[in-house]
Parts: structure tokens; C-alpha cells; sequence
């Protein structure tokens, strides 16, 4: 038998396990790091495995509205010694309304962090996408926050960990107030981001990838590369602009951003 079949055999089994551990920790808690079955540097096989929980949850009902972009500060990329962002799968039931209680119990080590996100009125797709190309597919901006989690216990995770783990998503909330791109200042626009109304978390727009825009279209060429191009009405989470913070019951979020306004969640429960 040819040995090539054979490692591909092998590897596919590998990922089905690693996929099937990740979908059971959302429910019975934070597993140990994966790098018995995955080198930390390993994107193939991390998208892999993340490909995989993507179709099992699709088949279980679950929709996908778009994308979401991590791993775009440089310093968080040194640290986990990779040179590129890393993206993940955004499901409609990930969303929580502006102003909304989040339910702690579906969450296991949660935190937040501001973003901006972009909602798109036209497809992305063919080689060689441009920045401007993604500009004029921008039909909306809005200001956003991304609870990220990490199925991962004690958020010791590799690159090829949080891949694997959809980009350590978990839930996110856009803004009421949506605005054109055109008159939108991202690259300067300030942030700050309170915790039970006290600031914890400043950046700009810069921050993230040298331009939130830069971050789209970092995500719009990598997926169509994949044959999985941004669709029309996707929303894309570009990236932190600033640090995650960590959040637990009964704590409030709000994230301002310049030029686009606030939006804002509560956890659920009281605060420990």
C-alpha cells in the first residue's frame, strides 16, 4: 500500500479526534494543549481541524455570517512565534444584541476586546484581491467587541492551538450605529474600552495590522486562495485595536471608537 496513503489515513484520524475534543470541551470544559497531535506551528493542520468542526456544526443547523481576523498584533505574533494573522468561522448564534446580557455558562475563561467590523455588499473573490478592491466591497462599518475564549486550559495555547480552536472565538456584539467607510478615519481612530465604566484598554486603529483595512484584506486573499471566498452581507472582524481584557459575571463592557460610537454587553450573574 502506497505509505503516502497511509500518513494521509493517519493524519485524517488525528484531526477527526482533535476536531471531536475541541467541539466536547464547549461543554465539558478546557482540555490540555494540543501539541501532542499538532506542532505549534502547524496552520495546515490546524485549518484542518478547524475545517472540520466548521461542516460538523453546519450540518448540525448552525450559519455561518462571516469571519473574524486574530493574531493581528505583531507582538502577539512573536509570541507565538508565527508572521501572519490567523482567522476563524463567525456563526449567526454567536451574536449577542447591542446592550445585551451575555450567559456566562456557555463561556469557560472568557475575554473582550474592541474591534472594528465591516459588513460587505459584494463578493471577494478571484487571485490577487487588492485593499482597494475590499474598500469598495464596504458597505458598512461598525464598532464591535469580540469575546474571544479558548478551549485550551489556562489559555497556554500555540498558534496551531487557537487555529485549530476557530481563532479562540466565542461570541461577539456590533454597535447599533453602522456608517459608510467613505469619511471614516481607521487608521488614527482612538479606542477605549471600560470595564464596569473604568478604562482599561486603549489602542487605534493602527494597531491592528498597520490598518484595519489591511487585516480584511490579508483574510479576503487568504480564503480565496482556499476556494472560500468572502461572500456578500459577510461580517468580518478585522482584529483587536488595542489588549483583551479579562471579564467574568456581572461585569459591563463598553468599547468607543472613534468616528463610529459605543457598543456594549453585560455578563450575566453578579459580580464574584
Amino acid at each position: 500500500m502506497d505509505s503516502r496513503f497511509d500518513q494521509a489515513t493517519c493524519d485524517q484520524a488525528v484531526f477527526d479526534r482533535t476536531a471531536c475534543a475541541l467541539r466536547a470541551a464547549y461543554s465539558g470544559g478546557a482540555i490540555a494543549p494540543l501539541r501532542d497531535v499538532l506542532d505549534p506551528t502547524d496552520a495546515e493542520g490546524a485549518y484542518a481541524v478547524q475545517a472540520i468542526n466548521t461542516r460538523f456544526w453546519e450540518s448540525a443547523g448552525r450559519r455561518v455570517v462571516g469571519r473574524k481576523v486574530g493574531l493581528t498584533a505583531k507582538a502577539v505574533q512573536a509570541q507565538l512565534g508565527v508572521d501572519q494573522p490567523d482567522f476563524g468561522v463567525l456563526f449567526a448564534d454567536m451574536e449577542v444584541a447591542d446592550g445585551g446580557v451575555l450567559d456566562p455558562a456557555c463561556l469557560i475563561q472568557p475575554k473582550a476586546e474592541a474591534e472594528i467590523a465591516i459588513i460587505l455588499g459584494a463578493d471577494l473573490t478571484g487571485p490577487d484581491i487588492s485593499r482597494a478592491q475590499v474598500e469598495a466591497a464596504v458597505t458598512e462599518v461598525v464598532a464591535a467587541i469580540e469575546i474571544v475564549d479558548s478551549r485550551i486550559a489556562d489559555w497556554k495555547i500555540s498558534f496551531a492551538d487557537t487555529v485549530a480552536d476557530n481563532g479562540s472565538s466565542a461570541m461577539f456584539v456590533l454597535g447599533s450605529v453602522r456608517k459608510p467607510l467613505a469619511g471614516l478615519d481607521l487608521w488614527t481612530c482612538g479606542m477605549a474600552l471600560e470595564l464596569n465604566g473604568e478604562v482599561v484598554s486603549l489602542g487605534a486603529g493602527v494597531a491592528c495590522l498597520g490598518h484595519p483595512l489591511n487585516a480584511a484584506t490579508w483574510l479576503a486573499q487568504t480564503l480565496a486562495a482556499r476556494g472560500q471566498p468572502l461572500r456578500k452581507g459577510d461580517i468580518v472582524l478585522t482584529g483587536a485595536l488595542g489588549p483583551m481584557v479579562a471579564i467574568k459575571p456581572g461585569d459591563e463592557v463598553r468599547a468607543t471608537i472613534g468616528g463610529l460610537g459605543s457598543v456594549s454587553f453585560r455578563m450575566g450573574g453578579v459580580v464574584a
